[in-house]
């Protein structure tokens, strides 16, 4: 659910990079070209700064940003705002670190011309409801959520992370887009403690049952976002 939480919690980026890898060896894709984004002007070039057109199959691949999670915090931040102020802030930091994420996400998919996910809006609406209906049974189960969400989202990123490894190297751009896969996977990982240490997540109501679920639901929104 986070990817329909997370929403496409993230890029398929180890297919992707595979991919690129495979056809450079064989020089049959190997055609750069120096990319420019006006894009109302906000995308700008980054370390990277030279890109090849890419296949339509790549494009389909590259691409599942972290939209459920941004929903989810704003689902969030909209009932405890007003039941648990003391609580709110601290959402609204990991929210905030969430918007980076996906502004990143989204300037990649603009970069490579990459049409979001045909569940986009799906994820939008369950990603919003669970965390305001979580947060509507209090602080721990909120967090339980989000520590569910977390644990997920912090596994798909390491293996990510793992599969890219033997491409060390390929390119600035490589080396970019793995530098940021680490990043956003220590910011879940200390949202994960923050929910766990800080706000005792594991002594809410009904924590296995509601933590078993969301994992399921976030594991099978992850597996379709890369699909569809």
């Amino acid at each position: 659910m986070k990817n329909i939480l997370l929403t496409q919690r993230t890029y398929s980026l180890s297919r992707y990079l595979k991919n690129i890898h495979f056809k450079k060896q064989n020089c049959a894709f190997s055609q750069f070209y120096s990319y420019q984004s006006d894009v109302k002007g906000k995308i700008k070039e980054k370390q990277y700064s030279s890109n090849r057109h890419l296949t339509k199959d790549e494009k389909d691949i590259i691409a599942r940003c972290e939209l459920g999670a941004n929903q989810i915090y704003k689902g969030q931040y909209f009932i405890l705002s007003k039941t648990r102020p003391e609580v709110a802030h601290v959402i609204m930091d990991m929210w905030n670190q969430e918007k980076g994420h996906l502004e990143t996400f989204e300037e990649l998919l603009l970069k490579y011309n990459v049409k979001p996910t045909i569940l986009k809006h799906l994820c939008e609406t369950l990603g919003f409801m669970l965390g305001a209906g979580t947060a509507l049974l209090g602080t721990k189960t909120a967090m339980a959520c989000t520590e569910a969400v977390e644990t997920v989202v912090g596994e798909h990123y390491n293996n990510q992370l793992r599969e890219t490894m033997d491409l060390r190297g390929y390119s600035a751009e490589m080396d970019y887009l793995r530098k940021k896969i680490k990043e956003f996977r220590d910011d879940e990982l200390e949202h994960l403690n923050t929910a766990v240490k800080d706000w005792n997540s594991r002594d809410s109501f009904a924590y296995n049952i509601i933590t078993s679920i969301v994992k399921a639901g976030c594991i099978g929104a992850i597996w379709l976002c890369k699909r569809i």
